[in-house]
């Protein structure tokens, strides 16, 4: 797994390693421990949870009480810009509208069994703002809890190939 993190002159390092930490609690390994946040334990974690072999989470102080203090992720561009607070825990609504209390930044969005889609709180309310789920992700535009739009990678780039708008009650 590769990662990458800003040193104080402004240049950016690239480290690779062998992922040795279970962050999402599926059974495997998908994280290197290290000490980002300087406190003296290799309790923070970069986490490679797409599978693509490039870290887009860091999880500062995972293993205090078992719930990460801090959540970062990748917000596409390269820099760790998205942060989650209250342990990670965001409140979220279904595409059918039903409102979900507070969890985790990865949950069963899609309704196929396996808690693999990422919440993402932009504006810090405690609500998700974005969703990412397989090749596709749900876009909350106006800040009101509901999804507006939908965006779509067909070809597996990571990049949004088609947008649209999202139907209530869908």
């Amino acid at each position: 797994m590769d990662y990458c993190i800003g040193d104080p002159d402004g240049s950016a390092t690239i480290w690779t390693a062998d992922p040795a930490v279970d962050i999402d609690g599926d059974g495997t390994p998908d994280g290197v421990g290290l000490d980002f946040d300087g406190d003296g334990r290799l309790d923070d974690v970069m986490a490679d949870l797409d599978g693509d072999g490039s870290a887009e989470h860091l999880v500062l102080d995972s293993d205090d009480d078992g719930r990460a203090e801090t959540y970062f992720t990748d917000d596409g561009s390269g820099t760790w810009a998205l942060r989650v607070d209250r342990g990670g825990q965001v409140r979220w609504f279904g595409l059918d509208g039903v409102e979900h209390p507070a969890g985790p930044p990865l949950v069963d969005f899609a309704g196929d069994g396996s808690a693999d889609d990422q919440l993402l709180d932009v504006d810090g309310n405690g609500l998700a703002d974005r969703v990412v789920t397989g090749d596709r992700a749900y876009v909350d535009t106006d800040g009101d809890g509901r999804w507006d739009l939908t965006l779509t990678d067909s070809d597996g780039d990571g990049l949004a190939d088609s947008a649209g708008t999202v139907a209530r009650g869908q």
